[in-house]
C-alpha cells in the first residue's frame, strides 16, 4: 500500500463511492484492518493484543501466507475475526493485466476455502496498495466482492515515519465510522508493536467499539 493519505478525504470518497472508505454510525463502532499476513507471530501477537480489549478485527490476508500458516489463519476464524481477499502475491491492479489480476484474487479465495477449516468465503477485497483499474473494480464488484478502502491510515509499514507519528496518525483522525490500516508483517512490526497497544487502549478510554466488517 503507497497512497499516502493518512485521513481519507470527501472528495476522494465521493468520487470512487464505489468503494468503502468508512462505515458511518452513531454508535462509535469502529473498523481495525490487518493488511498483509498471516504471518507467525506477529499475527499471533495481533490476536492477544485484540483479546485484551474483546476487539474484533477484519483481516486482509494474502493466499500464499494463508498456504503457507493454515493454523495462524484459522485462530483468526475461530476468534470471531472477518476475513478479506488480498489477492494471492499482494499484485498491484495498476501495474498487472485484468486476467492476472483476477486470476490472483481467485487464487486467494482459492486459498482461503482450502484451508479453512469451515465453510468460508470471503466477498471482502482490498486491492494491494490500494490501487486497482476501473475494469478490475467493475468486474469484482459485479461477482459481489465489497472493495474495502479505508478512511485512516497508520502508515506503519513506511520505515521513514518515526513510531509516535504512526500513533498520532491514528489517534488525530479517528473517528465513529472509521476503517483504519495496520499491517500485520514483519516490516511493520517494529511500529505497529508500539502502536496497536496504544490505539487500543485510546479506543476503549473513549468509548469506542471494534467491530469487524460484514
Amino acid at each position: 500500500m503507497d497512497l499516502l493519505w493518512i485521513k481519507t478525504n470527501s472528495i476522494i470518497k465521493s468520487i470512487f463511492s464505489n468503494y468503502v472508505w468508512s462505515i458511518p454510525n452513531h454508535e462509535k463502532k469502529v473498523f481495525l484492518t490487518f493488511d498483509d499476513g498471516p504471518i507467525p507471530e506477529i499475527t499471533d501477537w495481533v490476536l492477544v493484543q485484540l483479546k485484551k480489549y474483546n476487539c474484533k478485527a477484519t483481516f486482509f490476508c494474502i493466499g500464499n501466507n494463508i498456504e503457507k500458516h493454515p493454523e495462524v489463519f484459522n485462530k483468526l476464524i475461530e476468534e470471531g475475526h472477518a476475513i478479506g481477499n488480498h489477492t494471492f502475491n499482494h499484485v498491484k491492479g495498476w501495474n498487472t493485466t485484468n486476467k492476472t489480476y483476477f486470476k490472483e484474487m481467485e487464487l486467494c479465495e482459492a486459498a482461503i476455502q482450502k484451508s479453512s477449516n469451515v465453510n468460508l468465503s470471503s466477498k471482502l477485497f482490498r486491492p494491494p496498495y490500494g490501487k486497482i483499474k476501473p475494469s478490475q473494480s467493475r468486474r469484482l464488484r459485479k461477482l459481489g466482492y465489497k472493495i474495502i478502502m479505508w478512511d485512516v491510515l497508520s502508515a506503519d509499514y513506511k520505515k521513514e515515519i518515526s513510531r509516535e507519528k504512526c500513533l498520532q496518525n491514528v489517534l488525530k483522525n479517528v473517528e465513529s465510522g472509521s476503517i483504519i490500516v495496520f499491517h500485520d508483517s514483519i516490516k511493520a512490526f517494529p511500529n505497529l508493536e508500539y502502536v496497536l497497544p496504544k490505539t487500543l487502549q485510546f479506543l476503549s478510554e473513549n468509548g469506542f467499539q471494534c467491530e469487524i466488517i460484514r
